[in-house]
């Protein structure tokens, strides 16, 4: 079965540095599972720091959250233990993730007296949502689809770590969550127009 493209990175296992941090990973006797949670975990936090606008701090843990969620399936790559309830798992912790961060802001933008900017994040959470909705959705179409569309969520994880570190520093998270809206936005049109092509030619 072709499949649109995960948004996450389905190669092998990392070489150099990062197999290096691989083989630390495993030494600890983390599991791939586990390390999925305690990235999620660290995003949950991350939310919270957000809220406080502990920008630095939130910052930190974001990259942190960030790389937990790059390595855990590598991990079980290198160890040979990928199965499919990890990978639902984990796709269903990402998109929780994906909520919950974004949602964080559209608490500092309220709490700013922003109203426009919380419709902005409103429209970046619907978005983010729908794009993954419509690559599981060609997925059982059998529709082959584009390398992640212009904003995957590795796409999306590298514009919104600036927005929090900068977060104090306004216009700057504003900017920076405006285009990421815009761009999930085209990403979900540009995918649906790719699996509506498809289908016509099929």
């Amino acid at each position: 079965m072709t499949t649109l493209a995960k948004d996450t990175n389905s190669s092998a296992a990392p070489s150099g540095p990062g197999r290096t941090l691989i083989r630390l990973i495993e030494i600890s006797g983390i599991t791939p599972n586990s390390l999925t949670v305690i990235g999620f975990m660290a995003t949950m936090v991350t939310a919270g720091l957000i809220v406080t606008e502990m920008w630095i701090a939130a910052g930190f843990l974001f990259t942190a959250a960030s790389l937990a969620d790059s390595l855990d399936g590598a991990l079980a790559r290198y160890q040979g233990t990928s199965s499919r309830f990890g990978a639902f798992l984990d796709s269903v912790l990402d998109r929780v993730s994906d909520g919950v961060t974004l949602g964080a802001f559209a608490v500092v933008f309220a709490t700013r007296d922003q109203p426009e900017m919380v419709a902005v994040v409103i429209a970046a959470v619907i978005a983010s949502q729908v794009v993954s909705y419509a690559r599981a959705r060609a997925d059982g179409l059998d529709v082959r689809g584009p390398e992640g569309g212009l904003m995957g969520r590795t796409e999306r994880l590298v514009l919104l770590a600036p927005a929090i570190v900068m977060g104090g520093l306004s216009p700057v998270p504003e900017i920076i969550i405006v285009a990421l809206a815009a761009l999930t936005i085209w990403t979900v049109i540009e995918r649906v127009m790719l699996v509506r092509r498809s289908l016509q030619s099929s």
